[in-house]
């Protein structure tokens, strides 16, 4: 039984990621934690990503640091639309 997501369960949702986000990894994702936490297979595929241009969050490079950056906030999001977006999918298969 698939449940229908509504904005404000989405909303929800993308706050309860968001927490948990900060608990494990603090308001900034690079390297490692921000590969597992948007799903890619080796930090190489995320390179990749970020390279053509087609991260699924914005990231950014901090000043006087090495590598790019996410907020947790906006991969909490993320996460949340996607959730969204496959629950609406499998609604119109069904």
């Amino acid at each position: 039984m698939n449940k229908k997501i509504t904005e404000t369960h989405g909303e929800e949702l993308a706050a309860e990621l968001e927490e948990d986000l900060l608990r494990l990894y603090g308001p900034i994702l690079s390297g490692e934690s921000l590969r597992k936490a948007l799903g890619f297979p080796t930090l190489n595929a995320m390179y990749q990503a970020m390279y053509r241009g087609t991260m699924p969050v914005p990231t950014f490079r901090p000043k006087n640091r090495r590598g790019s950056c996410a907020l947790a906030k906006d991969v909490a999001i993320w996460l949340a639309q996607e959730r969204a977006n496959a629950n609406k999918n499998d609604s119109e298969v069904d």
